[in-house]
């Protein structure tokens, strides 16, 4: 009871921030049931006067709310089929930019995490050079004279995060206890993708493996790289990687000044996503243009691994079948693949989908490579997602998102660039590499391996069958019997939830009413 009531304070708080800065403007009443769109009229009331457009309004609510609204809003960023294509573009204007905290502070973590003095470590170690909401990075250079960012976590970030997403739990659970579509669009799955990702994000180690194997990857990409980690200095809350000397991707005019290939550099952001995501199922899932360098060789560097999108095998061939079914305008070729990985139940038909997909794909073609809005294809990609009840899929929804940033970034560099033509080389050789003859031949080995695993484990899975067969022999003729005291638990579960889903409604109708009279 007592953790309820903190978690309806806390919301009720994120509701007045959000009212006061003006957030709730982005909210359509229309598709709000009648309390929800009362909630909503109270606070518009408090509202306060010049509260500048929607994304600087939706900015300033989740800034002022800490650390972990920032990185949530971050996160819904990826989610457009959750908020909506429009919120989803604001917040990818949200800055993840947070005060630093004192340097002392940072110097005491890195000597608690090795148990010796900054100076042992390090013969330079300077102020923060960036600060976000999970970590602040310093330039600083070894004792053999290599120069190293390192990275340091928040003091006190993992409690302050663990509170906060315990009452955004609380606040899905109540959202998909009362509406179907909260639940079609998997509230809650989306608050334990936050927390699966941000608890990695706080474990620097995690942080250095996933560069580490980014690194292996790419190892033989003559245009791409990423910064070593120092495994010896790295620990839980520190991570040192080597120093990138090089142009932000942001900076057009530095590039074209340093006489780097504009064109080829959009060309390379491009495929580059495109073989991480289909050809080795890990990619970067936060490409933006702070996090991308120029070498002095003219390869793209790629700092920060702390957000990293991993897609399966039939992940990846869903994706690039999607791709190419784009590319050379098989609609009815997307449609099965959709049915085929059993995204779309399979009540739906076939071609009316692929009549649907073709709503999609032929607004893009015949037409100039800068006219072209991935965005407006996304928002149609998710209306339909919801008209055929294909349910979300997180890791797609990221990377549909994220390639939408890296092909903002691309034609920053060149605003002619046609992202399906330099898409096709590498969706088309993954493809035949994967789906031909020899990726045939190896899908048959997987079989047979999966097969002869199978047959091995045959015995045990006999006996577990025959266990279960009698216990439901004996469940048929006798019944399944909850006791008097597992009953009553269940009538008091009920009517616990719904109690509480009342009293935050009418706690934050009163707090906000509260704020407007006082």
């Amino acid at each position: 009871m007592i953790s309820s009531i903190a978690h309806l304070t806390r919301m009720a708080r994120v509701g007045f921030v959000l009212a006061r800065e003006g957030a709730l403007a982005l909210v359509d009443p229309s598709v709000l049931p009648p309390a929800a769109r009362a909630l909503i009229r109270v606070g518009r009331l408090i509202e306060r006067g010049g509260a500048g457009s929607s994304a600087t309004r939706l900015a300033a609510a989740l800034t002022r709310l800490g650390p972990s609204y920032v990185k949530f809003g971050q996160f819904l960023a990826t989610r457009p089929d959750v908020v909506g294509m429009k919120i989803a573009e604001d917040l990818s204007a949200l800055q993840d930019r947070m005060a630093p905290f004192p340097m002392e502070q940072a110097r005491a973590a890195i000597e608690a995490a090795h148990g010796e003095p900054v100076e042992a470590l390090f013969s330079e170690f300077g102020e923060p050079v960036a600060a976000a909401s999970i970590a602040q990075v310093h330039r600083a250079r070894l004792k053999d004279g290599a120069e190293v960012a390192v990275k340091v976590l928040r003091p006190g970030i993992r409690d302050r995060f663990n509170r906060d997403l315990a009452a955004m739990r609380f606040g899905a659970e109540l959202a998909e206890s009362r509406s179907h579509e909260a639940r079609r669009l998997r509230f809650s799955g989306v608050v334990e993708t936050l927390a699966r990702s941000v608890t990695m994000e706080m474990d620097l180690r995690l942080e250095a493996a996933a560069l580490s194997e980014f690194a292996e990857n790419t190892r033989d990409d003559a245009d791409f790289r990423v910064p070593k980690p120092d495994w010896q200095l790295t620990a839980r809350e520190v991570l040192v990687d080597e120093w990138i000397d090089g142009i932000r991707l942001s900076d057009v005019e530095a590039l074209r000044a340093a006489g780097h290939d504009l064109v080829a550099l959009g060309r390379t952001v491009i495929q580059s996503f495109l073989k991480h995501a289909i050809r080795d199922g890990f990619f970067h899932a936060d490409m933006h243009p702070g996090n991308l360098f120029v070498d002095a060789q003219g390869r793209l560097v790629a700092v920060d691994g702390g957000i990293m999108g991993r897609l399966g095998l039939k992940e990846r061939r869903f994706l690039a079948e999607i791709l190419l079914g784009f590319i050379t305008r098989d609609y009815a070729r997307v449609a099965r693949v959709h049915f085929e990985a059993g995204y779309v139940p399979a009540h739906h038909d076939v071609a009316d989908f692929a009549q649907a997909i073709r709503a999609v794909g032929e607004p893009i073609h015949d037409r100039r490579a800068d006219e072209i809005s991935m965005a407006k294809v996304l928002t149609l990609l998710f209306e339909i997602t919801g008209l055929f009840d294909m349910a979300t899929r997180t890791e797609l929804v990221m990377l549909q998102k994220t390639m939408v940033v890296v092909e903002g970034v691309a034609r920053s560099l060149d605003p002619q660039l046609d992202m399906w033509k330099t898409a096709e080389p590498v969706v088309r050789e993954w493809i035949t590499r994967n789906l031909g003859p020899l990726g045939k031949i190896e899908e048959v080995g997987r079989g047979a391996q999966s097969m002869l695993s199978t047959l091995a484990s045959l015995p045990e899975t006999a006996a577990r069958a025959e266990r279960v067969l009698g216990q439901l022999e004996d469940a048929s003729r006798q019944g399944f019997v909850l006791d008097e005291r597992s009953i009553q638990e269940i009538g008091r579960a009920e009517a616990r939830r719904n109690r509480w889903g009342n009293w935050a409604l009418w706690l934050i109708a009163g707090l906000l009413a509260y704020s407007i009279f006082s």
